[in-house]
């Protein structure tokens, strides 16, 4: 996985490390905004470390919103932290594919609802069901909220050209949005 060259930046990364949040270039970006930025930190902290949706399939949807916003950025970062939730290096390829072929039912049904919800801002009533039918109504929400900040957050990555940080992955080969692969 090689990060492709990006534009630069529209708002470039404040200098230093921001206080009270990680030294990325999101974070960085965003201190510029501090009082959106602590409270931005805020919901998403809350969905990465306090959510009812299991970590592994947090990051599934994670990477597939990256994926079908075409935000590098944000595929990259969560490539990295879906790791340690149990995400395998295959999953993680095949999240970056048209593809629901691979895919155990329970995470097939995941990968279409968000399909769904990415193209149209809504989804069936067939796609809610299948995922509805094992998660509570809380998980349902949250979920709907998950992908909704993730489609927020990459919209923002790619409109201000963040740039990937030191170490972190590009796409996976040939996967990049609307190629082949």
């Amino acid at each position: 996985m090689t990060p492709a060259p990006s534009p630069k930046p529209r708002i470039a990364p404040a200098e230093g490390d921001p206080e009270g949040l990680l030294p990325l270039n999101i974070f960085r970006t965003m201190s510029k905004h501090r009082g959106l930025a602590d409270r931005f930190n805020r919901f998403g902290g809350y969905l990465l470390l306090k959510g009812l949706i299991p970590a592994r399939e947090r990051e599934l949807v994670i990477l597939r919103v990256g994926w079908r916003c075409g935000s590098v950025y944000e595929f990259g970062q969560h490539t990295l932290m879906s790791q340690p939730a149990g995400v395998t290096e295959d999953e993680i390829a095949r999240a970056a594919t048209e593809s629901l072929e691979g895919w155990a039912t329970g995470d097939r049904d995941l990968m279409a609802f968000v399909d769904e919800l990415c193209a149209t801002n809504t989804v069936s009533d067939q796609a809610w069901e299948r995922v509805a039918g094992r998660w509570s109504e809380e998980q349902m929400i949250e979920l709907l909220l998950l992908a909704g900040f993730y489609r927020l957050v990459s919209g923002f990555l790619n409109s201000v050209r963040v740039e990937l940080d030191p170490g972190v992955p590009g796409w996976p080969e040939g996967r990049e949005p609307g190629s082949a692969g």
